[in-house]
């Protein structure tokens, strides 16, 4: 089914093919990351990557929990977007043999990893919202909160070492 498949005729089945969106994307980054975490060098990029693997594992047990509250079946729905910034992750980071440029490059797959997750549970929540449905939009609260501070976490191991170190 496309993103504007004909299947889609209404805001709820809208919500809901997004949130299957999710739900395989989350699914694999949590098989994406393990990957992720043996290629980084830095000590604190291993160590905030592992901590997202963790939170990655609880995102998908939210969005199940939303599947249920909602009253649909979880199930997911294929993304390509998700699959291309994975691709080009694995992609980038197997080329690059300075271990100070390949924590950058890490670093910025993982922040548009990130990225993708927070445009798509800000419109889930708006969505979720707008259909009143707050009790999985809150449940969704949880899983953006996380993603933004991965983000701001991984911007902060970047500007305080890994990109000085990467220029040298």
């Amino acid at each position: 089914m496309g993103f504007f498949s004909k299947d889609i005729k209404t805001l709820d089945d809208l919500f809901v093919h997004t949130l299957r969106d999710i739900y395989y994307a989350e699914k694999q980054i949590e098989k994406a990351l393990p990957k992720m975490i043996d290629k980084a060098t830095n000590p604190q990029l291993k160590a905030g990557l592992e901590k997202h693997l963790g939170q990655t594992k609880g995102h998908i047990a939210r969005v199940e929990n939303v599947f249920e509250l909602h009253g649909v079946k979880a199930k997911t729905v294929n993304c390509p977007a998700i699959d291309g910034i994975l691709e080009e992750a694995d992609e980038v980071s197997g080329d690059i043999d300075d271990k100070d440029v390949l924590d950058a490059a890490l670093i910025a797959s993982a922040q548009a990893v990130e990225h993708y997750e927070i445009t798509r549970y800000g419109t889930l929540i708006a969505w979720a919202k707008q259909l009143g449905r707050s009790d999985c939009a809150n449940v969704l609260a949880n899983n953006i909160k996380e993603e933004q501070a991965t983000d701001r976490k991984l911007t902060e191991i970047a500007e305080a070492k890994v990109n000085l170190q990467a220029a040298e």
